[in-house]
């Protein structure tokens, strides 16, 4: 990652790390009576993505992984997730996705974490 700056969002360091989600769309816009529309139909979502760092999405999952059964404020989150209805994998995807937004911003910061916060941020 060489240095946090290189990340305007926590959506890019997603990606880079493939833990982002890829959209396709080939067809958003059509005629109709002369005139261009766009679709009502959403884009197809194709699951995460496929060029990416392989040893960081390695890393911030099995953060997730360890963080989702060792007691503290992650496992909690993980927890709050699953009493939601979010399936399993669903729920470690959102860790760490939160972990490395986390990590992002406490590297940019220059910060330590502090778990008080994280009960206050959305999820």
């Amino acid at each position: 990652m060489q240095t946090p700056h290189r990340f305007r969002s926590k959506r890019q360091l997603w990606t880079y790390s493939g833990l982002g989600l890829e959209t396709r769309d080939s067809g958003q816009y059509r005629w109709v009576q002369g005139q261009l529309q766009r679709r009502k139909k959403q884009a197809t979502v194709r699951g995460l993505n496929q060029d990416h760092n392989h040893d960081l999405k390695a890393l911030f999952k099995s953060a997730a992984t360890r963080a989702s059964v060792q007691p503290g404020p992650f496992q909690e989150f993980y927890q709050r997730s699953l009493a939601k209805g979010i399936k399993p994998t669903m729920a470690r995807l959102t860790l760490a996705r939160k972990i490395a937004a986390i990590t992002l911003t406490l590297w940019k910061k220059g910060e330590n974490f502090d778990p008080e916060k994280l009960k206050s941020q959305a999820a």
